[in-house]
């Protein structure tokens, strides 16, 4: 049994959680996975995993699949430089990113580097729902917000500011909220993915605390927040990319700035095991290049801000 397709075979396993998610990854059955197993653990003469309902590693099985990412990493960077300085970028990217995100700013943006790299094909998902790359096959994810602690390796594109925002005519029937405690009195418009029971996390003196706002609508889509804020239904927090043209044609006005509940970042995320991949180096300076910091969002924000002396802030 060739040794590289053994460790291939003991990473699936380790990143799938089982062997038989291992096999429907790579593509083959799952009494191959389990022989491969077999003769990996009769060669090295101990166990790596510990079989039961629950699958688990010993400790020699925490060191082997480490040091088996590590060599496959370089050995996929090896090849993949060699390439690269002879070739353009080849093969499939396949890309997980959010749908608010991807309507007008990457859309355009990938487009224009399928034209930097024509023999690079592209596999888009657009979708708001967390993807685990872990558990599906996604060579890169572009995330939003804050992100937790994980294995994945974070490459930060640009940061990602939150603005509360409400319209002229709303401010206009039912005040300018002055302090986050004044939300009880006021109508909200919440994100499901961030405000499920009606609370927003807001900064005081530099820790988030919760205020209640009356929900009067919900959804999972930051559009449909951005035009039901327009309408004049409600507050929300929008992020900048999406709230900008509203706020620089004055549709919204922006509340409570001091208050900003912070959005994190935009970044790209992507597994250890390909921290060496041209092609996800390739996407991820591009976006840093053509987003910028500050994104040209927040730079039209701030002018819009400096520039009228009719929004409320």
């Amino acid at each position: 049994m060739n040794q590289i397709i053994e460790m291939q075979t003991y990473i699936a396993i380790v990143e799938a959680g089982s062997i038989t998610e291992a096999a429907k990854r790579i593509g083959t059955t799952k009494s191959v996975i389990s022989q491969r197993m077999q003769q990996l653990e009769k060669r090295l003469g101990i166990p790596l995993i510990n079989r039961g309902r629950i699958m688990t590693l010993t400790d020699a099985g925490h060191e082997y699949y480490r040091r088996s990412v590590n060599m496959l990493a370089e050995l996929t960077e090896m090849e993949e430089s060699v390439r690269s300085t002879h070739f353009s970028l080849t093969g499939t990217l396949r890309i997980a990113a959010p749908m608010a995100f991807s309507m007008n700013y990457l859309a355009p943006y990938l487009a224009e580097f399928m034209k930097i790299y024509p023999d690079l094909r592209l596999d888009i998902d657009s979708t708001d729902n967390f993807v685990n790359l872990n558990e599906q096959n996604y060579d890169v994810a572009i995330r939003m917000g804050q992100l937790s602690d994980s294995s994945l390796i974070c490459k930060v594109i640009a940061p990602n500011n939150h603005y509360i925002c409400a319209s002229s005519e709303y401010l206009h029937k039912f005040g300018l909220p002055k302090h986050p405690n004044d939300l009880s009195h006021h109508r909200g418009l919440l994100y499901m993915a961030r405000e499920p029971h009606g609370m927003w996390q807001l900064p005081i003196n530099g820790q988030e605390q919760s205020f209640r706002i009356q929900t009067y609508m919900r959804t999972d889509s930051g559009y449909h927040l951005l035009e039901a804020a327009k309408a004049g239904l409600g507050l929300a927090i929008l992020p900048g990319f999406i709230a900008a043209p509203a706020i620089c044609n004055r549709d919204l006005q922006i509340v409570l700035s001091n208050f900003s509940p912070s959005g994190g970042n935009i970044s790209a995320v992507y597994q250890t095991s390909r921290r060496a991949s041209p092609k996800i180096h390739a996407i991820s300076n591009f976006l840093i290049e053509k987003i910028g910091n500050p994104p040209q969002w927040e730079v039209d924000i701030k002018k819009a801000l400096e520039n009228t002396s009719s929004v409320i802030i």
